[in-house]
Protein backbone atom coordinates (compact mmCIF):
# COMPACT_ATOMS: atom_id res chain seq x y z
CA UNK A 1 0.00 0.00 0.00
CA UNK A 2 1.48 3.28 -1.03
CA UNK A 3 2.19 5.58 1.66
CA UNK A 4 -0.06 8.83 2.35
CA UNK A 5 1.70 10.91 4.98
CA UNK A 6 -1.59 12.57 7.29
CA UNK A 7 -1.33 16.27 8.85
CA UNK A 8 -0.51 17.40 12.35
CA UNK A 9 -4.15 17.45 12.99
CA UNK A 10 -5.28 14.10 11.29
CA UNK A 11 -2.41 12.68 13.67
CA UNK A 12 -4.53 14.06 16.67
CA UNK A 13 -7.07 12.18 15.45
CA UNK A 14 -5.70 9.54 14.56
CA UNK A 15 -3.61 9.75 18.26
CA UNK A 16 -7.67 9.80 19.92
CA UNK A 17 -8.34 6.47 18.19
CA UNK A 18 -5.24 4.66 19.19
CA UNK A 19 -5.41 5.81 22.40
CA UNK A 20 -8.96 4.50 23.01
CA UNK A 21 -7.93 1.36 21.39
CA UNK A 22 -5.38 0.82 24.11
CA UNK A 23 -6.74 2.46 27.19
CA UNK A 24 -10.24 0.91 26.83
CA UNK A 25 -10.35 -1.41 23.65
CA UNK A 26 -12.32 0.39 21.28
CA UNK A 27 -11.16 3.76 20.08
CA UNK A 28 -13.83 6.57 19.15
CA UNK A 29 -14.03 10.02 18.36
CA UNK A 30 -16.57 12.73 16.82
CA UNK A 31 -16.41 14.86 13.91
CA UNK A 32 -13.23 12.63 12.68
CA UNK A 33 -14.67 13.03 8.68
CA UNK A 34 -15.62 16.65 7.81
CA UNK A 35 -19.78 17.22 7.79
CA UNK A 36 -19.25 17.85 4.01
CA UNK A 37 -17.33 14.81 3.47
CA UNK A 38 -20.05 13.05 5.44
CA UNK A 39 -22.93 14.63 3.87
CA UNK A 40 -21.04 13.75 0.34
CA UNK A 41 -20.74 9.60 1.81
CA UNK A 42 -24.65 9.73 2.83
CA UNK A 43 -25.81 10.84 0.00
CA UNK A 44 -23.56 8.24 -2.56
CA UNK A 45 -25.32 5.39 -0.43
CA UNK A 46 -28.70 6.94 -0.84
CA UNK A 47 -28.26 6.75 -4.61
CA UNK A 48 -26.58 2.93 -4.04
CA UNK A 49 -29.44 2.06 -1.88
CA UNK A 50 -32.45 3.75 -4.11
CA UNK A 51 -31.27 2.09 -7.78
CA UNK A 52 -31.27 -1.37 -5.77
CA UNK A 53 -27.55 -1.72 -6.24
CA UNK A 54 -27.18 -2.83 -2.02
CA UNK A 55 -27.63 -6.71 -1.50
CA UNK A 56 -28.08 -8.85 1.31
CA UNK A 57 -25.44 -8.99 3.86
CA UNK A 58 -23.98 -12.46 4.42
CA UNK A 59 -22.23 -14.27 8.00
CA UNK A 60 -18.75 -15.74 7.06
CA UNK A 61 -16.12 -15.07 4.44
CA UNK A 62 -16.13 -15.62 0.61
CA UNK A 63 -15.39 -19.40 0.66
CA UNK A 64 -18.21 -20.04 3.97
CA UNK A 65 -20.91 -17.29 2.86
CA UNK A 66 -24.72 -17.96 4.30
CA UNK A 67 -27.30 -15.58 4.50
CA UNK A 68 -29.38 -15.62 7.53
CA UNK A 69 -31.52 -12.51 8.55
CA UNK A 70 -32.25 -13.74 11.97
CA UNK A 71 -28.49 -13.05 12.78
CA UNK A 72 -28.14 -9.78 10.22
CA UNK A 73 -30.24 -7.59 8.41
CA UNK A 74 -28.29 -4.93 6.89
CA UNK A 75 -27.98 -4.37 3.01
CA UNK A 76 -24.26 -3.51 1.62
CA UNK A 77 -22.52 -2.68 -1.22
CA UNK A 78 -18.53 -2.85 -1.41
CA UNK A 79 -16.36 0.19 -2.23
CA UNK A 80 -13.76 -0.28 -4.72
CA UNK A 81 -10.13 0.85 -3.00
CA UNK A 82 -9.22 2.28 -6.70
CA UNK A 83 -12.71 3.84 -6.76
CA UNK A 84 -12.83 7.72 -9.20
CA UNK A 85 -15.89 8.52 -7.03
CA UNK A 86 -14.68 12.09 -5.47
CA UNK A 87 -16.21 11.23 -1.78
CA UNK A 88 -15.11 7.80 -2.09
CA UNK A 89 -11.70 8.86 -3.14
CA UNK A 90 -11.44 11.11 -0.21
CA UNK A 91 -12.32 9.15 2.19
CA UNK A 92 -9.98 6.28 1.13
CA UNK A 93 -7.28 9.26 1.12
CA UNK A 94 -8.21 9.71 5.30
CA UNK A 95 -7.87 5.32 5.63
CA UNK A 96 -4.69 5.46 3.79
CA UNK A 97 -3.38 8.15 6.09
CA UNK A 98 -4.29 6.32 8.84
CA UNK A 99 -2.97 3.02 8.45
CA UNK A 100 0.51 5.01 7.47
CA UNK A 101 0.24 6.36 10.89
CA UNK A 102 -0.12 2.97 12.54
CA UNK A 103 2.08 1.76 10.96
CA UNK A 104 4.67 4.35 11.50
CA UNK A 105 3.61 4.63 15.16
CA UNK A 106 2.57 1.01 16.11
CA UNK A 107 4.22 -1.00 14.12
CA UNK A 108 1.13 -2.70 12.76
CA UNK A 109 2.43 -4.06 9.16
CA UNK A 110 -1.15 -3.01 7.55
CA UNK A 111 -1.25 -3.39 4.01
CA UNK A 112 -4.68 -3.75 2.62
CA UNK A 113 -8.00 -2.51 3.68
CA UNK A 114 -12.02 -3.04 2.60
CA UNK A 115 -14.95 -1.21 3.37
CA UNK A 116 -18.53 -1.52 2.34
CA UNK A 117 -21.87 1.05 2.61
CA UNK A 118 -24.25 -0.48 4.58
CA UNK A 119 -27.61 0.05 5.78
CA UNK A 120 -29.81 -1.00 8.43
CA UNK A 121 -33.93 -0.84 7.39
CA UNK A 122 -36.12 -0.17 10.48
CA UNK A 123 -36.14 -3.27 12.35
CA UNK A 124 -33.21 -4.62 11.31
CA UNK A 125 -29.95 -5.30 13.33
CA UNK A 126 -26.72 -7.30 14.00
CA UNK A 127 -26.58 -9.98 16.50
CA UNK A 128 -23.08 -10.07 18.93
CA UNK A 129 -20.79 -11.47 16.99
CA UNK A 130 -16.57 -11.10 15.74
CA UNK A 131 -15.09 -9.92 13.03
CA UNK A 132 -12.29 -12.16 12.60
CA UNK A 133 -13.16 -15.21 10.89
CA UNK A 134 -11.51 -19.02 12.30
CA UNK A 135 -10.78 -19.50 8.45
CA UNK A 136 -9.18 -16.10 7.80
CA UNK A 137 -7.14 -14.05 9.61
CA UNK A 138 -5.91 -11.65 7.80
CA UNK A 139 -8.31 -8.73 9.26
CA UNK A 140 -6.57 -7.23 11.45
CA UNK A 141 -9.07 -3.96 12.78
CA UNK A 142 -12.30 -2.91 12.08
CA UNK A 143 -12.88 0.61 11.23
CA UNK A 144 -16.39 2.32 11.09
CA UNK A 145 -17.78 5.26 9.91
CA UNK A 146 -21.72 6.71 10.87
CA UNK A 147 -23.38 8.55 7.53
CA UNK A 148 -26.28 9.32 10.14
CA UNK A 149 -27.87 12.59 10.83
CA UNK A 150 -29.48 14.04 13.83
CA UNK A 151 -29.38 10.71 15.35
CA UNK A 152 -31.14 10.02 18.91
CA UNK A 153 -30.86 7.48 21.05
CA UNK A 154 -34.48 6.77 20.95
CA UNK A 155 -33.67 5.92 17.03
CA UNK A 156 -31.96 2.72 18.40
CA UNK A 157 -29.12 1.27 16.40
CA UNK A 158 -26.73 1.49 19.08
CA UNK A 159 -23.26 0.13 18.69
CA UNK A 160 -22.80 -1.89 21.74
CA UNK A 161 -18.82 -3.76 22.46
CA UNK A 162 -19.20 -6.24 25.12
CA UNK A 163 -15.82 -6.27 27.20
CA UNK A 164 -15.04 -8.29 30.38
CA UNK A 165 -16.13 -5.86 33.05
CA UNK A 166 -18.13 -4.01 31.18
CA UNK A 167 -19.79 -2.85 28.04
CA UNK A 168 -19.29 0.75 25.65
CA UNK A 169 -22.22 1.85 23.80
CA UNK A 170 -21.82 3.94 21.08
CA UNK A 171 -24.71 6.39 19.32
CA UNK A 172 -23.79 6.00 15.36
CA UNK A 173 -24.59 10.25 14.68
CA UNK A 174 -22.57 10.88 11.37
CA UNK A 175 -18.93 11.75 11.57
CA UNK A 176 -18.47 9.58 14.42
CA UNK A 177 -16.46 6.72 14.14
CA UNK A 178 -15.22 3.60 16.13
CA UNK A 179 -12.22 1.34 15.88
CA UNK A 180 -11.40 -1.97 17.68
CA UNK A 181 -9.02 -5.23 17.12
CA UNK A 182 -11.12 -7.37 14.79
CA UNK A 183 -10.19 -10.79 16.89
CA UNK A 184 -11.06 -9.60 20.22
CA UNK A 185 -14.04 -7.52 20.76
CA UNK A 186 -17.53 -9.07 20.20
CA UNK A 187 -20.15 -6.68 19.75
CA UNK A 188 -23.58 -5.69 17.83
CA UNK A 189 -25.78 -3.15 16.17
CA UNK A 190 -29.36 -2.96 18.34
CA UNK A 191 -32.48 -2.58 16.53
CA UNK A 192 -32.78 -0.09 14.79
CA UNK A 193 -35.87 2.23 14.95
CA UNK A 194 -35.15 4.48 11.96
CA UNK A 195 -32.35 4.02 8.71
CA UNK A 196 -29.16 2.94 9.60
CA UNK A 197 -26.49 4.12 7.74
CA UNK A 198 -22.56 3.53 7.85
CA UNK A 199 -19.09 2.53 6.49
CA UNK A 200 -17.75 -0.36 7.85
CA UNK A 201 -14.69 -2.28 7.15
CA UNK A 202 -11.44 -3.84 7.92
CA UNK A 203 -7.66 -3.41 7.94
CA UNK A 204 -5.51 -5.97 7.25
CA UNK A 205 -2.55 -7.54 6.51
CA UNK A 206 -2.36 -10.17 4.37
Amino acid sequence: MKDNHSTASQDLLFEGLIEGLLTQEVGHQTHFFSENLVKGLREQLWRHYKAGEMHAAGIGNKFVHQKNADVRGDLIKWIENDSEVEVEKLFLEVLKAFVDYLNRTCYTGINDFEFHYAIYDVGSFYQPHIDQFKSDSGRKYSFVLYLNEDWKEEDGGLFVAYLDEMKIEIIPEGGTVCFFASDQIRHEVKLAHRKRMSIAGWLKKV
